[in-house]
């Protein structure tokens, strides 16, 4: 497992240090590799992420009788909508402060580093999934860091279309370095099935808002058939496995 990981974690870290250079992320219409990505993304989401908070609720049935975390035993998609609102509100207060700001948000604004700070706690909670999600086999593992790695392209383009220089001047390192404490986390330590389910809908919630977000703006005159065909041939991938 620790060297399995690893070899993803070194993935992700290049992908966030790295994106910058991809040059045809910058074009309009929207990149066709940015929509085959979001349709990934998504695909990932339902068939994997969503299906599993089915699962662990279905096991968390009666233990949690009497304690605080009583409600996830049939409430775990509310933590996944929370997540989805979130990062909702998140962009929201982004896209004022810009307004505000004359088209940037500046890196000494608190909205920049509250935003960033969402992300990196966003990256560390993938890295630490990455060690403690319930993949059935190791095709399991390598199909979540296809979908995650894609998944941090879109986000990395988005970030820096939000922040321009200060989020390669401090948020992509931020970000990285999330990744790897996340992992180191999660290689040694250890949580109950109540918090990796917590974890679970979260990530699907802020995943979901991430890719829609990219996605569905006029302006980024997003292929619909691009996002279709990753979606439909990730989703028959997932299945096969």
């Amino acid at each position: 497992m620790f060297w399995t990981t690893l070899i993803y974690i070194i993935g992700f870290v290049l992908i966030h240090l790295f994106s910058k250079y991809m040059k045809f992320l910058k074009v309009v219409p929207r990149s066709r590799f940015l929509s085959v990505a979001g349709g990934i993304s998504v695909a990932y989401v339902f068939l994997h992420l969503l299906p599993e908070l089915g699962h662990f609720q279905s096991e968390l049935e009666g233990e949690l009788e009497g304690s605080e975390w009583a409600f996830i035993e049939s409430h775990i998609y509310i933590v996944a909508m929370i997540g989805l609102a979130i990062f909702y509100g998140l962009e929201v207060m982004v896209k004022r402060s810009k307004k505000s700001e004359g088209g940037e948000v500046k890196g000494g604004s608190g909205v920049f580093w509250i935003h960033i700070g969402s992300f990196t706690l966003y990256n560390s909670l993938i890295g630490y999934l990455l060690v403690h999600d319930h993949f059935e086999n190791s095709w399991g593992t390598f199909f979540y860091f296809v979908a995650m790695g894609l998944h941090f392209i879109t986000n990395d383009k988005a970030l820096r279309s939000s922040h321009e220089a200060d989020y390669d001047k401090y948020g992509r390192w931020l970000l990285t370095a999330a990744i790897v404490v996340g992992w180191l986390t999660g290689i040694f330590t250890e949580v109950s099935d109540v918090v990796v389910s917590f974890l679970v809908a979260l990530l699907a919630g802020g995943v979901i808002l991430n890719v829609m977000k990219e996605e569905l703006p006029e302006e980024r005159e997003s292929s619909f058939v691009s996002f279709g065909i990753g979606m439909l041939s990730y989703s028959v991938v997932l299945l096969l496995i």
